[in-house]
């Protein structure tokens, strides 16, 4: 379990190195430093040397972990000049958000259709213990993770709607609901690891090359279907109501024959892709 502790201040252990450096200097010119009478150079030296190794410069947002022989004394998180001591051991973690770009990635979705998908994913390290004794490479075990939970999204549901119809979510459709899920699955893989997921985006979502060129006319048939649905369904209301005029305002007597090829003609006219071309009529209907 993490443990934040706060070392004493560097720069009064900055201030006694710097003159016990001096002092050897001195005594190595053979000029004598009261202070130190007695004491040789070299010990001079070596304290020097000694209380420079437990000097800590911490960045903003960076911590260190300190271990002792094997054992984990603590975390430091604040910035700036510290000293501990210098036999512990001391190891740099970053707590900078750092972004991964999954690789593209080729799935079956839960329909079986082969697909392409890819993420954008923005994490953080938040518990500086587990993230360097709790696992062996932290950033190696959030890439290993994510690809699996990727993967583990892609299976659970389908590309889209055209083949399960009844799918309340699909990856293409479900926008910020499938990302929330990814995100929140990767949180509960990386938890052991002190890990936090800020943001996690799909980045890219296609069907595999073998099967895009079907699948694009699939949806472009789907898409023509559902065009000439409506407007088939406008024609027919537009007929009815032009029928319904002529009705009531007694402006042409119309049986059940000629009522016919109205209909006839004026679907052709609204449903028909290109402009209609008129055709004279030199006789009767009925010739």
């Amino acid at each position: 379990m993490e443990k934040v502790i706060k070392p004493v201040n560097g720069y009064l252990a900055l201030i006694v190195s710097i003159v016990l450096i001096a002092a050897a200097i001195l005594m190595f010119s053979q000029i004598p430093v009261m202070p130190l009478m007695g004491i040789p150079a070299s010990i001079c030296t070596f304290v020097a040397f000694f209380i420079w190794k437990g000097l800590l410069i911490i960045q903003p947002n960076h911590a260190r972990v300190l271990n002792f022989f094997g054992k984990y004394v603590g975390s430091v998180k604040d910035n700036g000049l510290f000293f501990v001591n210098p036999l512990y051991a001391t190891i740099k973690v970053s707590h900078r958000a750092s972004n991964l770009s999954t690789p593209t990635l080729k799935v079956n979705d839960k329909m079986g259709n082969p697909i392409e998908i890819a993420s954008v994913i923005v994490w953080q390290v938040e518990d500086t213990y587990k993230a360097t004794y709790e696992v062996t490479d932290y950033v190696s075990y959030i890439k290993t993770q994510s690809e699996a939970a990727l993967r583990n999204l892609a299976t659970s549901f389908s590309y889209d709607n055209i083949e399960d119809e009844t799918a309340t979510i699909t990856l293409r459709d479900g926008g910020q609901k499938v990302n929330e899920l990814l995100e929140k699955e990767l949180n509960e893989r990386l938890a052991t690891s002190g890990i936090i997921i800020k943001e996690a985006r799909i980045s890219h979502l296609a069907y595999a090359q073998e099967i895009a060129g079907a699948m694009l006319q699939r949806q472009q048939a789907t898409a023509i279907v559902a065009a000439r649905y409506k407007i088939v369904e406008g024609a027919v209301g537009m007929v009815e109501m032009a029928l319904e005029h002529l009705s009531k305002k007694n402006i042409v007597e119309l049986d059940e024959d000629k009522k016919a090829t109205m209909v006839s003609n004026l679907m052709v006219v609204l449903c028909g892709e290109r402009g209609a071309q008129p055709v004279l009529n030199t006789g009767s209907l009925y010739q």
